[in-house]
């Protein structure tokens, strides 16, 4: 089962002007993602996705001319070969890092794919797990974003009535401004998990005001107040208030989480498949998470393919939490797609696609009819 093509494919579409929430990173103008393609001398195909990295055109780039040579030729199925090979030439040296990492996840994912329909299982059996519901929360995909606090009271109240027990709110706008956010929504669904990312905007400062406050609210958790790379704020912001921080986004492969989990002011984790390493890392992640007994809560992906992903993890891993599901305006979530990757029930829950591989079969004519657009996402 050879590899015989890897096959990247940028695409974009704009969001109405009317659509575009604004969260603590800007204002999202368009969505943006990379699919990949891996072909093998059998024929059977498989695809993932790379996240776009603000930069699709050049995550494609990476996989069409640097990963597609190396991996061209090697065993579909030798998924650990393909990274450790991948991982030194690209990554341990010399390499781009953070974007190597981003397009060997999207390659890692295809290559799962291909094992599963080699095999007929879902990606979920082959790592061991088992089909059941996976609580959901609201939130990717720009949503409950820095609207007026009546505004998000009425899209939370849209997102209960699907079925949603969680959702996550931006904050990062002005402390003041986005505690009084959380207080409407806490007024209005007392019962409700509530969940805040802050994109990284926050001072010390301000999540020495906005902590206690959460605390006080029942917030779940403060998802990236700080840069992924700033453990002495993570440190010291731990001692704030009872809130749990919460990260893991934007940090690739486990050798960068571990810093967090042994200094154990994190006690959330998000591990994004379609950025962290693909299927083969970000199972090594939660494995050793799991034996500091830190929750793993996947980030959602732009496309049904990484938010399928994330959910074929979260039913195989011990320390599995929620599910992020992409709830703003999102056309690329379900549109290159001849099937939905997810519904979400009653119970505000979701299972794993059980079709062999990740479960999606794509439209190739979305992909053509969707080039890229270069510039950027957030303005």
């Amino acid at each position: 089962m050879r590899v015989v093509d890897v096959k990247a494919y940028p695409i974009s579409v704009r969001i109405p002007p009317e659509r575009q929430n604004r969260i603590g990173i800007g204002k999202l103008a368009k969505r943006d993602a990379v699919l990949v393609k891996v072909t093998t001398e059998s024929g059977l195909v498989g695809w993932g996705e790379s996240h776009h990295g603000r930069n699709p055109g050049a995550v494609a780039n990476i996989i069409n001319n640097t990963m597609r040579p190396l991996v061209v030729g090697m065993d579909a199925s030798d998924v650990s070969a393909i990274w450790t090979k991948i991982y030194r030439a690209q990554v341990a040296s010399h390499g781009l890092g953070a974007g190597s990492v981003i397009a060997m996840s999207g390659v890692d994912m295809a290559l799962w794919d291909i094992r599963g329909k080699a095999v007929g299982w879902p990606v979920y059996k082959l790592l061991g797990g088992g089909s059941r519901p996976i609580p959901a929360y609201a939130g990717g995909g720009g949503a409950l974003g820095f609207n007026e606090p009546s505004a998000l009271v009425d899209e939370v109240a849209r997102l209960v009535e699907i079925g949603f027990k969680a959702v996550k709110l931006r904050i990062g706008d002005r402390v003041d401004r986005d505690l009084s956010r959380v207080e409407a929504v806490r007024k209005a669904f007392p019962a409700i998990a509530i969940l805040t990312d802050a994109n990284a905007a926050y001072s010390l400062d301000d999540a020495r005001k906005a902590m206690p406050v959460l605390a006080e609210l029942d917030v779940s958790w403060l998802e990236e107040p700080f840069p992924g790379t700033d453990l002495r704020s993570y440190k010291i912001a731990a001692g704030f208030s009872s809130t749990p921080l919460a990260l893991g986004e934007n940090l690739y492969t486990r050798f960068e989480f571990t810093g967090h989990i042994e200094q154990g002011s994190v006690r959330i984790l998000q591990p994004d498949v379609g950025k962290a390493g693909g299927f083969t890392e970000i199972t090594r992640i939660a494995a050793v998470a799991s034996a500091w007994n830190i929750a793993i809560h996947p980030h959602g992906g732009v496309t049904g393919l990484d938010l399928a992903a994330g959910i074929h993890v979260l039913a195989s891993i011990d320390n599995g939490g929620y599910f992020e599901s992409s709830e703003g305006y999102n056309p690329l979530r379900e549109g290159p797609f001849k099937q939905a990757p997810y519904t979400i029930d009653a119970n505000g829950c979701v299972r794993p696609l059980d079709a062999p591989g990740i479960g999606l079969d794509v439209d190739e004519t979305f992909i053509a009819a969707n080039p890229v657009i270069e510039g950027p996402g957030f303005v």
